[in-house]
């Protein structure tokens, strides 16, 4: 096996100043040592794991990280920096740097020797010898465990106690510490997962509280004796990835939250798990939910620390949205399906339950109506349903469900439908904060719960808020009816820039859910507000596709093989196929392809284009009020968007590299990977 780290791999003095410097700086290193063949592909790979969540960690270190099919044999590069980089911890910048490469298939031995340094950077004797070393092959022998680099200063604490002495200290005073079973894991299964684990032991350590840590890591896992998590008293999920078998951890009080919060502050976790469990607040857990907290909302698992109320928000609407998103898909196909074999007169065809011929299209067509109808009446229930469920788990189900349905009969529409979710969620978090006696517990989330939550809901969308919401949803549709000129392009505008910002995250699901939510009950206004969305979602795939072909050598050999794919994803309105490429480079793709759907946005509503489908992209063209015209607003748009990432591409390749980066390795600088 090769040594993780070497004396080369080591850089004392880094001088770069933001993380994609220091990263592309270290991988020259490791692109030298001839452990990573391809620059460029690895720091995509490197941005690729920074946008899933930021790699800087309280007490000054940074590890960006990945898995990539460029790196032939695990790596790791150290760098100090004097004057510190941003890597997006709390604390502020990073002076340890980090960058770990681990191959696509990398073995359990490597990966056990790179979870064994994540542990040991929560060590501060660790952190602070790597500080004083002077000596580069001291410190890369510091860190594979070999030697030990120059001595810190001396006013370092020593060792904490073993966990080990403490258990019999609680032993002897005849007392049985608080036990907690907990779980950890990141996309990457390498850092963070190990960290946490490490920083939770540690923190319970000194709370005298018995933590046992299940790490559920790129190596796969080593489950808890089930004997363990019976003893435990309550549950900690530390995870960025789905925990797995979390069955096992049924009847428990949960803490449920990202990995990054298991590493910056586990005594606060500890602490909360302490609370819940002596509230006898039990979470829900079954082997298809999300496992989400019981308890007050703690249960955002983006990595972000105390989130706000609008990042919990978002998160609680995206979660019904995506439940909703299959109901759309299907129903929205079937309908507009229908109208394609029958015309839209068909929707006002007798039930084919009392009249159905087997040889006519007209049936088929009100068969497939129907069908579809159907789907679209679950549509505002579903998306009420699974807000409340993203707030406070399985027990808001009913209540969601509930004012959903509520919110169809007193026509409050889609906004209904998101008031109530919420509504329905925040009433059962707060019946779930009321301590109840031990011989309720188990019937509180099967029947107490959904009983007064629905009662409570339904009461306030009848009699409360049901009519002003209707008021103000008739409002919106007559807006939508009567836009017409520059305030529907202002609009197309809008949503075209929605559609192209996140390309499938938080902003672009808001505008597809505005789009779809005038599908259930169309009107003119809200079919060329759907028209808008898709086309304008279908142009940065589009885009790159067509940027990756005519101009190749701005691209690298990986992008190029994406961007053949992206024209399928672009023209079935898969807006997700331009991100690999808004990862690698953001600065210049996202806003190029933001300008691109802008365009295509307000030329769809200028030309009036309708649409009925909520998807297809240009398979449902024929089902499209004003096809020709369509299809030129999104060519359009692709054209600008094209231009732009290929004008910032070639200008950023032009132009000298202040550091000399580019030089010192003779690679293609035509991409500057930069992290979200």
């Amino acid at each position: 096996m090769s040594e993780l780290i070497t004396a080369e791999l080591v850089d004392l003095d880094l001088s770069a100043a933001t993380k994609d410097a220091a990263a592309r700086s270290l991988a020259e290193r490791m692109v030298a040592a001839h452990r990573v063949t391809d620059l460029d592909g690895f720091l995509a790979d490197v941005a690729a794991r920074e946008a899933q969540m930021p790699t800087g960690l309280d007490g000054g270190i940074g590890i960006p990280h990945c898995r990539s099919e460029h790196v032939n044999a695990p790596t790791l590069a150290f760098g100090r920096s004097a004057a510190g980089i941003d890597f997006g911890a709390a604390d502020g910048p990073a002076d340890l740097v980090f960058l770990i490469a681990a191959p696509a298939g990398a073995d359990d031995d490597h990966l056990t020797i790179l979870s064994g340094l994540a542990r040991r950077l929560m060590d501060p004797e660790f952190t602070a010898a790597l500080r004083a070393g002077t000596d580069p092959a001291a410190v890369a022998a510091l860190i594979r465990g070999e030697e030990p680099a120059e001595e810190p200063a001396a006013e370092e604490e020593g060792p904490a106690p073993e966990p080990e002495a403490e258990a019999e200290t609680a032993e002897a005073a005849g007392s049985v510490p608080f036990r907690i079973v907990a779980v950890t894991s990141c996309p990457t299964g390498i850092a963070h997962t190990y960290m946490a684990a490490e920083s939770l032991a540690a923190a319970g350590r000194a709370e005298g509280v018995e933590v046992t840590v299940e790490t559920q890591g790129s190596g796969g896992f080593k489950k808890l004796d089930p004997a363990v998590i019976a003893a435990a008293d309550a549950v900690i999920w530390a995870h960025d990835v789905e925990v797995r078998e979390r069955t096992r951890f049924r009847g428990k009080p949960l803490v449920d939250v990202g990995v990054k919060a298991g590493i910056n502050r586990p005594a606060e976790l500890i602490a909360e798990a302490r609370r819940k469990a002596g509230r006898g607040e039990i979470a829900a857990v079954s082997e298809a939910d999300g496992g989400k907290d019981s308890g007050d909302g703690d249960a955002d698992r983006s990595g972000a620390d105390h989130a706000h109320f609008g990042v919990r928000l978002r998160t609680y609407l995206m979660s019904g949205v995506s439940y909703m998103v299959p109901f759309v898909a299907a129903g929205g196909l079937l309908i507009a399906l229908s109208f394609a074999i029958g015309g839209y007169e068909i929707a006002s065809a007798k039930s084919v339950a009392d009249h159905f011929v087997w040889g006519e299209a007209d049936s088929w067509a009100a068969l497939l109506n129907q069908i579809g109808s159907a789907a679209f009446a679950f549509l505002v229930p579903v998306l009420a349903g699974y807000i409340a469920y993203g707030m406070a788990d399985r027990p808001a189900l009913v209540p969601g469900f509930v004012g959903g349905s509520i919110a169809l009969t007193v026509n409050a529409g889609f906004l209904g439908g998101l008031v109530a979710g919420l509504l329905a969620g925040a009433v059962v978090m707060a019946i779930q904060r009321v301590p109840v006696h031990a011989t309720l517990r188990g019937i509180m989330p099967v029947l107490v719960i959904p009983l007064i939550a629905s009662a409570v809901v339904g009461f306030l969308m009848f009699i409360v808020v049901g009519k002003p919401i209707a008021s103000l949803q008739n409002a919106l549709t007559d807006w939508l009816n009567g836009l017409s000129g520059s305030n529907a392009v202002i609009l197309g505008v809008v949503l075209g820039l929605m559609m192209c910002f996140d390309m499938g995250g938080p902003l672009n699901k808001v505008a597809y859910a505005f789009a779809v939510g005038g599908l259930a009950d169309p009107t003119d206004g809200s079919l060329k507000v759907m028209a808008a969305v898709m086309a304008a979602g279908m142009v940065p795939p589009l885009a790159m596709a067509l940027a990756t072909t005519v101009r190749k050598k701005l691209f690298t050999k990986t992008e190029r093989e994406n961007g053949r794919a992206a024209w399928v994803l672009g023209a079935s309105f898969i807006t997700e196929g331009a991100i690999p490429f808004a990862a690698a480079d953001p600065l210049r793709v996202i806003p190029s392809v933001m300008a691109g759907g802008a365009v295509t946005g307000a030329l769809s509503m200028a030309f009036g284009a309708t649409l009925r489908a909520p998807h297809g992209g240009v398979f449902v063209v024929p089902l499209i009020g004003e096809p020709f015209l369509y299809l030129l607003a999104i060519a359009a748009g692709t054209l600008v968007a094209t231009a732009l990432v290929v004008l910032l591409k070639g200008a950023r390749r032009a132009a000298p590299d202040p550091a000399g980066a580019a030089g010192a390795t003779g690679s293609d600088d035509s991409r500057v990977p930069v992290a979200a």
